[in-house]
C-alpha cells in the first residue's frame, strides 16, 4: 500500500524508460531513515523521495530505494519479515566516495563500521559500513 500523497516527480513509465545497465533497488523499512545514510554517509544526491520511493545518484551511479510496504503484493513480501539483516552476501560498492570521510560520518551518526578505511592490495582504499537496514556499503577510491 503506497503512502505518498503528492504527485510523483515523473510518471513511473517515464522513469523506467530512462534506466539502463545494472539496476539496484534496495528494499528499506523506512525511506526517510534510509535517506540519512544515503545522503550523509554516501554523499548521494536525492533525485526524488516520498514515503514509498527514492531515487539516488552519486559518482556516476543511480539506484532506487523502495519501502517494504510497497512490496505488499510482490512475491518477496512473504520472506521479507523473516530475513536476518538484508543484503547478506552482497557488497554494494560506491567507487568515488572517500572512505575516510564516509567512515567518520557513519561513526558520528551511529552506523556500524565493520572495517576501517584501509589500503587494499587490489588498488583501492575502502571501508565497510552497514546501513540501518543491514546492507553492506563499501565506499572506495583508487590508491595514488
Amino acid at each position: 500500500m503506497k503512502l505518498a500523497t503528492q504527485s510523483a516527480w515523473m510518471p513511473a513509465s517515464e522513469y523506467g524508460h530512462r534506466l539502463s545497465g545494472l539496476g539496484i533497488n534496495l528494499l528499506v523499512r523506512d525511506v526517510s531513515a534510509a535517506l540519512r545514510f544515503q545522503s550523509e554517509v554516501l554523499a548521494a544526491d536525492i533525485l526524488y523521495s516520498d514515503p514509498d520511493f527514492a531515487a539516488m545518484q552519486a559518482f556516476g551511479s543511480e539506484w532506487m530505494l523502495h519501502a517494504d510496504h510497497t512490496y505488499d503484493r510482490h512475491p518477496i513480501n512473504e520472506i521479507l519479515s523473516e530475513c536476518p539483516p538484508r543484503g547478506i552476501g552482497i557488497e554494494i560498492r560506491l567507487y568515488g566516495r572517500n572512505p575516510d570521510e564516509a567512515e567518520a560520518i557513519a561513526q558520528a551518526l551511529g552506523f556500524e563500521v565493520l572495517a576501517s578505511a584501509s589500503d587494499k592490495p587490489h588498488g583501492l582504499r575502502e571501508t565497510y559500513i552497514v546501513d540501518q537496514d543491514g546492507y553492506l556499503w563499501v565506499p572506495g577510491v583508487p590508491l595514488p
